[in-house]
């Protein structure tokens, strides 16, 4: 392990994730008529979950981010996320007490469906194809995916 993932100050190494959701029959239906039969959400999590899973705190990024809100990305040796002073030990969001989730929003070039993603009708990329989404939609794959891990309730919601 390097000095940086030792670190009482640091969170540490934040694995990315990835989950293909299950929707309903039919797939997700979006807010302005588009459909999508398959979703993947890219996401990360640090700080350790309460045994009642009632510490967690969302992060919501700005349109342009990620899900990389702080730690060391594997294979670097320092911390890289984009608010890394805010979370983390003895910060404004401290991981020893709360259990931070943040993930990519639908439509993005993260890691989750978006227009780089194939599209599984026509086994191509979907391109300027890709439906037109919300922030409705965003906050239904969000809610999807906490579901989906298991979380029922949140501490609070922050961010963009």
């Amino acid at each position: 392990m390097s000095e940086a993932t030792s670190s009482p100050d640091s969170v540490g190494v934040v694995e990315p994730q990835s989950l293909r959701l299950t929707l309903p029959p039919g797939g997700l239906r979006l807010e302005k008529g588009g459909v999508l039969a398959e979703v993947d959400v890219a996401y990360e999590r640090c700080g350790t979950l309460s045994p009642a899973a009632d510490n967690v705190i969302f992060v919501c990024h700005a349109l342009t981010g990620d899900a990389h809100v702080t730690g060391i990305r594997p294979g670097e040796t320092q911390p890289s996320g984009w608010w890394q002073q805010m979370i983390g030990p003895e910060r404004g969001i401290d991981t020893r007490h709360y259990h931070v989730i943040c993930a990519n929003i639908i439509g993005g070039c993260k890691g989750t469906t978006g227009p780089a993603s194939i599209n599984p009708a026509t086994g191509i990329p979907y391109g300027s194809q890709f439906p037109e989404i919300t922030v409705g939609d965003i906050v239904t794959v969000h809610y999807l995916l906490l579901t989906q891990i298991g979380i029922t309730r949140l501490a609070a919601v922050v961010g963009g």
